[in-house]
């Protein structure tokens, strides 16, 4: 396992970035570990024997754009800018809007993607305020959707998100789960693996 370069597949990639209106939804999802020995507690702090996976889904094409793999205790805030710029700086790509929930109502998120130009489509906290310091993208979500939670879901196509959870439940259907490798790095291969292989099965399905 350790020898594979496994790789999302890149082919799918191009053919979505070539649309005019490019929309991403991310979100993550925990993954069973098999094998909970001293070694993963260690290594990861993790208690309960589980890793996190971040994933970037084209609402079009369905398909896994980008993927990290952490620790269950790294928020998923932390992650976003990581797989937004494998996108954007990696694949010299431009993204329309990105579809995140409540998980990524960060002032800082939205400073990171009104920079890049990128419109955010963030279901912010209940008790979400309007303050000074915060960027005036987050503090106009806020205000829309205080006043009409419904109508500000329906102006950024907030219900597209559910594609990315569908794409979570295929791979755990298909391939379980969890992850069956005992060492890190082939467990993050293992995780890299089934997500290629649910891009190629998506595509072979639509094709």
């Amino acid at each position: 396992m350790n020898r594979l370069d496994i790789k999302i597949n890149e082919d799918d990639m191009k053919s979505s970035l070539h649309d005019d209106n490019f929309v991403i939804a991310i979100d993550s999802t925990g993954i069973k570990v098999t094998n909970r020995g001293e070694w993963i507690r260690h290594k990861w702090n993790v208690k309960r024997g589980y890793l996190k996976i971040h994933v970037v889904v084209d609402i079009k094409s369905k398909r896994i754009l980008s993927l990290q793999v952490t620790s269950e205790e790294v928020h998923d805030g932390k992650v976003l800018p990581k797989l937004v710029e494998d996108i954007t700086i990696k694949q010299n790509k431009e993204l329309d809007m990105t579809i995140a929930d409540g998980a990524y109502d960060n002032n800082k998120i939205f400073q990171f993607l009104s920079f890049r130009a990128i419109q955010p489509a963030i279901k912010v906290r209940k008790n979400s305020r309007c303050r000074k310091t915060n960027h005036y993208l987050r503090n106009k979500t806020v205000t829309m959707q205080k006043n009409n939670l419904q109508q500000w879901k329906d102006s950024v196509s907030y219900g597209q998100r559910w594609i990315v959870e569908t794409v979570f439940s295929c791979i755990k259907r298909m391939f379980g789960e969890y992850v069956t490798a005992i060492r890190l790095e082939n467990m993050i291969k293992e995780i890299m693996l089934k997500a290629s292989l649910y891009n190629w099965f998506q595509r072979i399905t639509i094709t």
